[in-house]
């Protein structure tokens, strides 16, 4: 019946989400996700964000132009919800909403806080690991 498709869908919907660290893209930050990537040595950038965060809004704008200007990047973007995901926000450090970590597999490389200029937000998000 339709139903029953329906869930299969639904199952293999929530197994491939569930199963994809993939290079690229903007997902809700995962520990599964975050460890997955950083073992495949990934570009990784944590957003630390906030939803009632206006600054938060405008690097995420940011973000989005990031991806439409430079579509072959392999940056992975997870963001943690600042009020949702304490224990992450303080594993990494973020005294504040508007963070943003950029990691190179398990190394941190680079890091920017309350930024919204483009340019300087284009370079962390395109920085090498030294």
């Amino acid at each position: 019946s339709q139903e029953i498709f329906m869930k299969k869908l639904l199952l293999i919907c929530s197994l491939f989400l569930s199963t994809s660290a993939f290079a690229g893209g903007v997902m809700q930050f995962t520990e599964d996700g975050f460890k997955q990537l950083q073992q495949q040595n990934a570009e990784i950038l944590i957003d630390v964000y906030a939803t009632w965060c206006p600054t938060c809004r405008k690097q995420g704008k940011v973000i989005k132009a990031f991806f439409k200007e430079h579509p072959e990047s392999e940056l992975t973007v997870l963001k943690v919800d600042y009020d949702k995901q304490k224990e992450w926000v303080k594993h990494f450090k973020a005294f504040r909403q508007s963070t943003l970590i950029r990691y190179k597999g398990d190394k941190e490389i680079g890091r920017k806080i309350a930024e919204t200029d483009q340019r300087k937000l284009f370079n962390l998000f395109t920085m090498k690991a030294k």
